[in-house]
């Protein structure tokens, strides 16, 4: 016969102490809301009397007032995360040559330590597929900081840069261009405005090969993405260029008459956004020279000119 486990004879206990809490009912008023409270103790819900103060507490031995005490004094590790190639299950050794006191090591220990790191930095990784995938969210991490995008954007570059090792889209090209084209992927999937040129500049690989992989592993993986808005670019760079509130919401009216009118169609979202707010900047009084909106969107003075005067005259100014 077949011993129970431990997490089966836990599940019983716990159905035979709910089932007596249900059969209990209270001396003084008869009700049968019984509950028990945070110290363990079967209280009667109507009228407040204490049935049984010497309940196990099955609880930790340590007490938690709020919120951050219970989550700091948590004995579970870091939740799972797509941005390491193990998922970050595997233990890694701490760099810092101090025990658990915090006192410095010997420099015997510190020898022993730096050979553990070593060795356990080598068994990490099984085949090469996984120091592929290793090498790739590390680059994927390091571009993602360069930009300065969220974490949530990390995890789905991870699992895009994941589904394409899957579908063995990987071959033929560069682990670079792939990892980069997952990051621009997931900009655009979770609504994070980065140009094509601003992901170019923190990667290693040339432009045009990571228009060309993204592309392709879009199409492959049948990622939905919609065309970038250059509304969504209007608020990073009025920032960059200290312009007001009220220059924004212009900039976003100008985009939305234009839009409308389908003169956005076929044009550059940075570019069409930058004459948005070069025009804006003009009918606010805070003026700023085509040069510096030029600069910081990363377009061409050229660009801003003639989408300008398409704007100005959706407008209806001339």
């Amino acid at each position: 016969m077949e011993r129970p486990s431990r997490q089966r004879q836990q599940e019983r206990e716990t159905e035979q102490e709910s089932d007596e809490t249900e059969a209990v009912s209270c001396p003084e008023c008869d009700s049968e809301e019984i509950v028990t409270d945070a110290d363990q103790e079967l209280v009667c819900e109507d009228c407040g009397l204490v049935l049984d103060e010497r309940n196990i507490d099955r609880g930790p031995e340590w007490r938690a007032f709020n919120h951050s005490e219970r989550q700091s004094k948590s004995r579970v590790g870091a939740p799972i995360t797509e941005t390491m190639h193990d998922k970050g299950l595997t233990t890694t050794i701490d760099w810092k040559d101090k025990d658990a006191y915090g006192r410095s090591l010997s420099s015997e220990k510190r020898s022993q330590m730096h050979r553990l790191r070593k060795w356990q930095e080598r068994i990490r990784t099984k085949d090469a597929g996984e120091r592929n995938l290793q090498f790739a969210l590390s680059e994927i991490d390091r571009m993602a900081s360069a930009l300065g995008v969220p974490r949530s954007v990390r995890e789905v570059a991870s699992v895009i840069y994941r589904r394409a090792l899957n579908e063995d889209l990987i071959r033929g090209r560069s682990i670079e261009g792939v990892s980069t084209a997952a990051l621009y992927a997931a900009c655009r999937q979770e609504g994070i405005p980065r140009s094509l040129d601003e992901v170019a500049d923190v990667s290693r690989v040339p432009q045009k090969e990571i228009g060309r992989t993204y592309r392709y592993i879009s199409q492959e993986l049948g990622l939905e993405l919609k065309p970038v808005d250059p509304k969504q670019f209007v608020p990073r760079f009025a920032s960059s260029l200290e312009l007001s509130e009220e220059v924004q919401s212009k900039a976003t009216e100008i985009i939305d008459v234009s839009a409308e009118q389908g003169l956005l169609s076929g044009k550059s979202p940075t570019g069409f956004a930058a004459a948005a707010i070069y025009a804006a900047s003009l009918l606010c009084n805070e003026k700023k020279t085509q040069r510096e909106v030029a600069d910081v969107a990363q377009v061409t003075e050229v660009t801003i000119r003639n989408r300008y005067q398409e704007q100005i005259e959706a407008m209806g100014f001339r």
